[in-house]
C-alpha cells in the first residue's frame, strides 16, 4: 500500500492561502523547503491541510528520528504535562532533569566521571561548551572547521563556515575563532593522485595532509597554548553530509591530549541512531571531552545537551550557565523516553539495516546518473552530491532545488545542503518500513531522471 498520496495539485489551495498569510505576517529569515503546510504527522508521513499525504524523508531536519508522533515518547509527554509544565531547574529541581543527567553521563564512559547540562537548541548547547572550555583552560582560541555549522547565534554563527545565508549581514563576530579545512576528501587537492577512491575516507596519506594543515594552524596562527578547544561535527551535517574519517579524529584526541585542549564533538545531527549507532563517536573509537547534543534528543522537543567530563563541565562556577527554559521538564520527560526506546535493540539494527539499503540504493544511482558526483554518509545518514560536471566537479545547486521540487510535487520531502546547495541530504526517520523507503527512493530516482 502507498504511504504517498496526493488529492490535489501541489501546493494545494489551502496550503498556498496560508503560505500567502505567512508571507504577510511571518519574519522572512525562516527558509522554506517546501510550500507545504502541515495538519498531521505520523511515522514517517505528513499530511498537508489538502489532504495530501507525503513520505517525510528530512525528519523536521533530522530531529524526528523515531518517526512523527512515536507513542512512548508522546505517552511520557501527556504523562509529564498531568504533572506540572515548569518551574524552572533553577528555582525548583525536579527527578525528570536529574534522571536525565545521570541517563546522558553513561554515553561516553572512558572520559567518566561525567556531568551535563541542559539547554533549549544546539545552538545554545555549542555555545556553552565553549564556555566550559574557556574557563577549564584559561585560553580563549578556538578553532572550527570548514564545512561547519554550530547554530545562528552570535559564538555559533562564528563558527560556523558557511557565510550565506547564516552570517551575511551579522558581523561582527566573536574573537578567537580559527578554520582549519575539513577533511572533505572529495574536493581534496591532492585526492587526484589516489588512484583507487574504494576507500579515500580512511586513506592514512590524506588524513595526515588534512591533519598536518591544522596543526599548522594551530602552531603558526595561534600557538597551541592559546588554544581552549577544538570543534568539530564527526559528519559535517548542514556542510554535505562528509563524514569525518576515524583516523583524523584519532589525531585530533591526541593532539588535544598533547597540548591540554578541549575535544569538543557536535553531535546535534549525528546522535541519537542518526548514524546508525546512539553516538557517531561510538562506532569511531574516540571519545571526545565534551559532546554536543540536540535535535533527536527528544524526539521533536526543543532540548539539548553538554555532556562530558565532569573536570570540565564543574569549571563553571554556581550560576555560570544556565537559562529559564533549559531542561524543561516536558522534554525531559520525551528524551527520558527516547533513550528506552533506543534500548531496544532492534532500533539500532533496524537503523543500520536503512543505512545499508541507502548506501547500496545511492550508489546504484550514481553509476547511473551523470548528475551525482558523489554519494557519501555514514550509516542511514546519506547524501548525494550533485554536480554539472564529473571531471571539474562544478557544483549543480540549480539541479538539487529541481530534485527536491519534483520530489514535493511527487509526495516526497527531500532537503539540500552543502557549501553550494548542491547536496540532497537524506534524514529519514529510523523507524521506517523498508516499504516506505524504497516508495521514497523511486521519487528520488525518477527527479534524478527528469535532469537527464
Amino acid at each position: 500500500m502507498s504511504s504517498i498520496c496526493l488529492k490535489t495539485e501541489i501546493p494545494g489551495p489551502r496550503s498556498r492561502k496560508f503560505t500567502e498569510a505567512r508571507h504577510q505576517h511571518v519574519s522572512p529569515g525562516p527558509f522554506h523547503t517546501t510550500p507545504l503546510v502541515a495538519a498531521h504527522a505520523e511515522g514517517s508521513v505528513v499530511t498537508d491541510v489538502d489532504g495530501n499525504s507525503f513520505l517525510d524523508f528530512s525528519s523536521g531536519i533530522g530531529v524526528t528520528n523515531l518517526g512523527h508522533r512515536d507513542p512512548a515518547v508522546m505517552q511520557a509527554i501527556a504523562k509529564q504535562a498531568e504533572k506540572f509544565v515548569h518551574t524552572s531547574i533553577n528555582v525548583v529541581a525536579y527527578e525528570g532533569y536529574i534522571q536525565l543527567a545521570e541517563r546522558l553521563n553513561q554515553l561516553l564512559p572512558k572520559a567518566a566521571p561525567c556531568k551535563t547540562f541542559l539547554a533549549n537548541s544546539g545552538a545554545e548547547a555549542v555555545e556553552n561548551a565553549i564556555k566550559f572550555a574557556r574557563v577549564k583552560t584559561g585560553r580563549q582560541a578556538v578553532i572550527a572547521f570548514g564545512h561547519a555549522y554550530h547554530g545562528r547565534t552570535y559564538m555559533a554563527m562564528a563558527l560556523t563556515a558557511k557565510a550565506h545565508p547564516y552570517k551575511s549581514g551579522f558581523a561582527p563576530f566573536p574573537a578567537e575563532v580559527y578554520r582549519a579545512p575539513y577533511p572533505d576528501f572529495y574536493r581534496w587537492p591532492s585526492q587526484k593522485e589516489i588512484s583507487d577512491r574504494s576507500d579515500c575516507s580512511n586513506n592514512s596519506k590524506l588524513c595526515e595532509e588534512v591533519f598536518h594543515a591544522f596543526a599548522e594552524i594551530a602552531s603558526t596562527q595561534i600557538g597551541e597554548t592559546n588554544v581552549a578547544a577544538v570543534i568539530i561535527e564527526p559528519v559535517a551535517g548542514e556542510g554535505g553530509f562528509v563524514p569525518a574519517p576515524a583516523p583524523f579524529l584519532q589525531m585530533l584526541r591526541r593532539w588535544c591530549d598533547e597540548h591540554g585542549v578541549v575535544l569538543i564533538f557536535d553531535e546535534v545531527q549525528t546522535g541519537f541512531g542518526r548514524t546508525g549507532s546512539l553516538l557517531a563517536c561510538h562506532q569511531l573509537d574516540v571519545t571526545p571531552d565534551l559532546v554536543v547534543m540536540a535535535k533527536g534528543l527528544a524526539n521533536g522537543l526543543p532540548l539539548s545537551a553538554v555532556t562530558g567530563r565532569a573536570d570540565v563541565i564543574d569549571a563553571v562556577g554556581l550560576g555560570g550557565v544556565g537559562g529559564t527554559y533549559c531542561g524543561n521538564p516536558i522534554a525531559c520527560a520525551a528524551s527520558l523516553a527516547v533513550l528506552d526506546r533506543f534500548e531496544d535493540p532492534a532500533v539500532l539494527a533496524h537503523a543500520q539495516e536503512i543505512g545499508e539499503i541507502l548506501r547500496h540504493r545511492l550508489e546504484e544511482f550514481s553509476k547511473r546518473f551523470r548528475s551525482i558526483g558523489e554519494t557519501r554518509g555514514l550509516g542511514p545518514m546519506r547524501a548525494i552530491e550533485l554536480v554539472s560536471d564529473q571531471v571539474t566537479k562544478q557544483p549543480d545547486k540549480v539541479a538539487a532545488q529541481a530534485v527536491v521540487q519534483y520530489c514535493y510535487e511527487h509526495g516526497l520531502i527531500l532537503m539540500t545542503c552543502g557549501a553550494h546547495g548542491n547536496v540532497l541530504r537524506f534524514l529519514v526517520p529510523l523507524t521506517i518500513s523498508n516499504q516506505e523507503l524504497n516508495e521514497g527512493l523511486a521519487v528520488v530516482q525518477d527527479a534524478l531522471l527528469s535532469l537527464e
